[in-house]
């Protein structure tokens, strides 16, 4: 591989933007990647891959090229040369990357490689947290899994194609992809692309969506004509499944508490050719006492650490801390509590999270069944999903029905 000054410039700054600026590292790839229009899609992919590797890996590598907050650009660029070492790649004689010392670093990689906080490049903290919370092997085996980067997966709107017919008209625009056993409406790309820009994607034929933020909506068992409530919508992705799953027949209220991400789902929507979903902002008690009693279904996909999604946003490896996950546990107790008052007798909620750790998950639900508010609810069924046994995000679900 031949590097380009240009576009190992444009990862340096990405990664100043990331690491000395606390900036989200999805948005940093977007406005870099505006640097230079002629960059083609291989220069392009060199720089959101590069620069998310090194983010992924951050401890190692800077364990190995001993670089310390802030980073100047020194530092980034000794960084740089880390990636470049560990990967078998030339590097070119710039000055920025003069005396870099190949074999120590090799030597220090297989040495700081038999510890799991330096081989899989997690905070202290987080590493003693999933031990703590899963065990040591599980630990091990999710947090490994975790580290490898994300397939693209997309979800077939199924209001507008079929899957096969998806797949066909994909492969015209030269992207090719592959069916999942187990998830009916997914379709893998077997090479990365950027699907956004295709006619599919913009006639609203599909969504891009992990295959396992997929088994959400299938969960809730909903049907066309049920009144469904999503309480915590976001931009809508398990939105629009449950639309599609319903065949846009049937009320659909989306919920949530940041108007933003509601306008994007409207958009999102339109998109898709769905119809029967109305957003409204939780600006207050009134909106949810409004629907007391209301819902066949509830979905409460609730807010949590992301542990279960790293794989695409391994910069929260560094913005996560302890006492966001407390706090957040805080919040989906809340959410069940008050939320749940919205299921009519009889109707069925699924509580869900994208985390791996009981303590958000399995030991929220027992929490909410034990309590007041819980009484009536009983537990159906749960499914932990673990990035080491699908390759896929983590997650969890659990299944509740009112008497």
């Amino acid at each position: 591989m031949r590097l380009h000054r240009n576009l190992v410039f444009a990862v340096i700054d990405a990664l100043h933007l990331i690491f000395n600026e606390g900036e989200y590292a999805d948005k940093v790839i977007e406005k870099v990647l505006k640097y230079d229009k002629r960059w083609g899609a291989r220069d392009r992919a060199f720089i959101a891959e590069t620069t998310y590797d090194i983010v992924r890996w951050k401890r190692l590598y800077t364990e190995i090229a001993e670089a310390h907050e802030p980073y100047t650009r020194p530092h980034l660029f000794r960084l740089f040369g880390v990636w470049c070492v560990l990967r078998g790649i030339r590097l070119p004689d710039w000055k920025q990357l003069e005396g870099t010392p190949e074999r120590r670093i090799k030597g220090r990689f297989d040495e700081l490689s038999k510890i799991r906080k330096f081989r899989e490049s997690v905070p202290d903290w987080m590493d003693e947290l999933g031990e703590k919370s899963l065990g040591n092997e599980l630990w091990t085996k999710e947090i490994a899994a975790l580290n490898q980067q994300a397939e693209v997966i997309l979800r077939t709107n199924t209001l507008k194609i079929p899957k096969p017919q998806l797949q066909s008209f994909l492969a015209k625009e030269e992207i090719e992809t592959e069916t999942l056993k187990g998830y009916p409406d997914a379709l893998k790309l077997k090479e990365r692309k950027n699907v956004f820009t295709t006619e599919a994607f913009k006639d609203g034929l599909f969504e891009v969506q992990d295959a396992s933020s997929q088994l959400v909506a299938p969960y809730l068992e909903v049907e066309p004509g049920q009144r469904v409530i999503d309480a915590c919508a976001g931009a809508g992705g398990k939105t629009l499944h449950l639309a599609s799953m319903m065949q846009n027949k049937g009320q659909l209220i989306a919920l949530d508490i940041y108007e933003s991400k509601l306008k994007k789902l409207k958009i999102r929507a339109r998109r898709n050719g769905v119809h029967n979903v109305e957003t409204r902002v939780i600006d207050s008690n009134k909106v949810i006492k409004k629907l007391h009693n209301s819902a066949d279904r509830l979905l409460l996909d609730a807010p949590c650490s992301g542990l279960g999604v790293i794989k695409r946003n391994p910069d929260s490896k560094w913005k996560l801390e302890p006492e966001f996950i407390e706090r957040i546990m805080g919040v989906q107790q809340d959410i069940l509590q008050n939320y749940s008052k919205m299921l009519k007798k009889g109707g069925q909620m699924v509580y869900a999270t994208c985390s791996i750790l009981p303590q958000e998950n399995t030991e929220q639900v027992k929490k909410f069944l034990a309590s007041e508010a819980g009484k009536e609810f009983e537990l159906v069924r749960e499914q932990n999903v673990y990035a080491s046994e699908t390759g896929f995000d983590g997650f969890y679900m659990a299944l509740l029905k009112k008497n």
